[in-house]
């Protein structure tokens, strides 16, 4: 979330020459700087430490000098990264001294690099204040974190903390590194919002700002959230792309992340603020997302090719609306049954079936939302916003945590349901 972090002031120092960082990451955007983790610069108001910039570059700062800002920009609101900064000044060949890996490739291209003064002690691993997830007074990262180590006194390669799948080709995480952690070393956010030291050298952080939530989704299934790359411009996303905010004046609508052809999936959604017929929940094809970005009043069912539930009760396809089922409103939950091998949507109101929407549907489709107001998504984290669901439903899946039972054969949207 945008103004969490977690710090740390460590008692002594330790190796500020020589030291490993390696943390997963998932953007949520990117308005601002956003740090990942530093430590205050006792001799000026800033970090030294690792960000991902709004331009969407990563970038490294020691003693007030950006020190490496990588040419490459990460967009990808849906994927999980790994990056390591390996740092030792020690080194006598400059560009050794500090090395920056993403998904266990070395960065190399920069539009930025100025090599670290031989020797020179960092702020990190010193007793200033350390933080993940924000600098001094700003800069908090928008998004989500998992897995982060600190190794005091090593330089580490990207490979003790991760690996190429041999079947896929992709980076995956390694959960349990064989390191040598140092005095001042951690290994915090390894299941789920824990902050306490894994490490076994008690290095616990705590929550100094904001509300640390919980999440399902992680480097090793990566679950839907709501797009922020294909929302409409009226359209604002928060608590890591799973609350959409509307202007009150006009239909806004998002869709998620991840689209599907086959397979049977499920999400719930949940509304807040509402005072009239402006809820609607559904599913969009790409085609009708383009028009959901470029139409200021569009909502899910105007397009031929977009499905929607209103909260009058009504079913929607190319602007038709018919009587369909319950009405709805603030605090309902709205569940949503996507069978897209039979073909079939239905729609749940608190876990009652209100029966089959719409038949026929064919190609690759998003589920989302349409409102005026506040909604927000499950897609199996198991949080509205920062709560919790009051009580988990029956999943046979084992994937995905949700406020009602999941119909028989469905899962949540995630890479693990798509494996499944």
């Amino acid at each position: 979330m945008a103004n969490t972090y977690l710090s740390r002031t460590p008692s002594s120092a330790s190796n500020q020459k020589t030291y490993t960082i390696s943390a997963w990451f998932k953007l949520s955007s990117l308005t601002t700087n956003s740090q990942i983790f530093g430590a205050k610069d006792p001799a000026r108001s800033s970090n030294d430490g690792i960000w991902v910039l709004s331009s969407g570059q990563i970038m490294f700062y020691i003693q007030g000098v950006t020190v490496r800002q990588s040419t490459q920009v990460l967009r990808d609101f849906n994927a999980w990264y790994h990056v390591v900064a390996s740092v030792d000044t020690t080194q006598s060949t400059a560009s050794d001294r500090l090395k920056i890996y993403l998904n266990g490739s070395q960065v190399t291209s920069f539009s930025t690099s100025a090599d670290p003064t031989q020797n020179v002690d960092t702020a990190i691993n010193g007793t200033n204040l350390h933080n993940v997830g924000q600098r001094i007074n700003d800069d908090y990262f928008d998004g989500s974190m998992s897995h982060i180590h600190f190794i005091d006194g090593t330089a580490y390669a990207p490979t003790e903390f991760g690996e190429t799948d041999a079947t896929t080709g992709e980076w995956k995480i390694n959960t349990s590194p064989s390191v040598t952690y140092g005095t001042n070393g951690f290994f915090i956010l390894k299941d789920g919002n824990s902050v306490t030291d894994q490490s076994g050298n008690s290095n616990n952080f705590t929550v100094a700002g904001g509300t640390l939530t919980k999440t399902e989704d992680s480097p090793s299934n990566v679950f839907a959230t709501l797009n922020a790359l294909t929302k409409n411009s009226i359209t604002t996303l928060s608590n890591g792309n799973l609350k959409h905010v509307g202007n009150n004046s006009s239909w806004s609508s998002s869709s998620s992340t991840l689209g599907v052809s086959s397979g049977k999936w499920y999400a719930e959604f949940k509304f807040s603020n509402s005072t009239g017929t402006d809820l609607n929940i559904g599913i969009h094809s790409e085609a009708s997302i383009y028009n959901q970005q470029n139409d200021g009043d569009n909502y899910t069912g105007k397009q031929s090719t977009s499905y929607g539930y209103f909260n009058n009760g009504n079913k929607v396809n190319n602007s038709s609306s018919t009587a369909y089922g319950a009405s709805y409103t603030n605090g309902d939950i709205v569940g949503v049954a996507l069978d897209m091998d039979a073909g079939t949507i239905s729609f749940y109101k608190n876990g009652v079936s209100q029966g089959t929407a719409f038949t026929g549907l064919s190609g690759t489709y998003f589920i989302g939302l349409s409102t005026y107001k506040t909604g927000e998504a499950n897609f199996g984290n198991g949080y509205f916003g920062t709560t919790a669901v009051s009580s988990a439903g029956t999943n046979a899946s084992g994937n995905g945590i949700f406020e009602y039972d999941v119909p028989t054969g469905f899962t949540a949207l995630s890479t693990k349901g798509l494996n499944l």
